[in-house]
């Protein structure tokens, strides 16, 4: 969690002053991190044998599955230096992995993507193979549940691992065509709702087209940033004063009934100044390193392609099996 610290009195005018007042300072709460992920893991499960009265073994099976797969991109953030890397745990519907780093290279941002559902992918592999001569059924529900989720994640829709890599593999910059990408997404989760029979999944869709709204209005917001050569590739310690003022304004005047009590122009410290400072960090962009040639995003994209691979001859053989 995040909090702010106000450094001059609410009666500052900068009219009166001949400049503006200093940004909140963010001040980064402590907090045990690993009591929180218990608790939302402990939450997850009650709700899932809540609901859907699965058993004791298989509601372990996916909180294991996920957890494995979260620390991939955990470990793989920290080893590129992030800073501020956690684990948010979603009862019912997953979990996602956020950290801080300004400068990011698209193979450091693609390896990061993969090392979510690559282990869990090889894991689950290598449990069916044990497998083909034991016949555990234990061994063959976390065999498929490793196999099944991740594969589920690699799908190329945003906000899922597959719709993530595509994106910055070819369009991380190109808001035209994110938006378009992000139709599509929430077509194709609509459409993987009805085939598997999940209404619970409708939230993720519901959430893209939510998110595209408000991202419409953050890239205008971009351009007029642009066109007065205010520069928004940074985080929030390096913008400047004067900018987190104007970029607050933008803010309050793209969103007037979100932030009715506030007017656009009154540069005070407001009691929902921490919920300003989130919006104007969403608007900051970071800076994107375009290190990958025409070959080695082929090569990336065929070793995701290949990781549907294994999957598709485990449930082949599967089915051959069961004939």
């Amino acid at each position: 969690m995040e909090d702010f610290v106000n450094n001059e009195p609410n009666n500052f005018n900068p009219i009166s002053e001949g400049t503006y007042p200093p940004k909140p300072t963010v001040v980064e709460k402590k907090e045990n991190a690993l009591r929180r992920s218990i608790i939302s893991l402990g939450i997850y499960a009650i709700l899932f044998y809540t609901l859907f009265n699965q058993p004791i073994v298989y509601i372990a099976a996916i909180l294991v599955v996920i957890i494995i797969h979260e620390m991939g991109h955990f470990l793989a953030m920290k080893a590129f230096d992030y800073s501020n890397v956690k684990i948010f745990i979603i009862p019912l519907l997953g979990a996602f992995t956020t950290g801080k780093k300004q400068n990011v290279s698209q193979t450091h941002l693609s390896i990061i993507i993969l090392a979510g559902p690559i282990p869990g992918i090889i894991i689950g592999s290598i449990l069916f193979f044990i497998n083909k001569d034991l016949q555990n059924e234990t061994l063959k529900m976390l065999s498929n549940v490793f196999l099944v989720i991740n594969l589920l994640n690699c799908l190329p829709f945003y906000p899922l691992d597959g719709g993530r890599l595509i994106e910055t593999l070819f369009f991380k910059q190109n808001f035209a065509v994110r938006i378009a990408f992000g139709i599509i997404s929430i077509m194709g989760l609509l459409a993987l709702c009805l085939l598997l029979q999940s209404p619970l999944m409708i939230i993720i869709p519901i959430f893209i087209a939510f998110e595209l709204f408000n991202e419409n209005k953050h890239q205008k917001i971009r351009d007029y940033l642009k066109q007065e050569r205010i520069n928004y590739f940074t985080d929030y310690p390096a913008l400047p004063d004067k900018d987190y003022w104007l970029i607050r304004d933008c803010l309050l005047f793209s969103f007037p009934k979100k932030y009715v009590s506030i007017k656009p122009g009154d540069y005070q410290y407001s009691l929902i100044e921490p919920l300003l400072i989130k919006h104007i960090s969403a608007i900051l962009q970071v800076n994107l390193t375009y290190n990958l040639n025409t070959l080695k995003q082929i090569l990336i994209l065929l070793f995701y392609l290949g990781s549907f691979i294994i999957p598709i001859i485990y449930f082949g053989l599967q089915l051959q099996q069961t004939k």
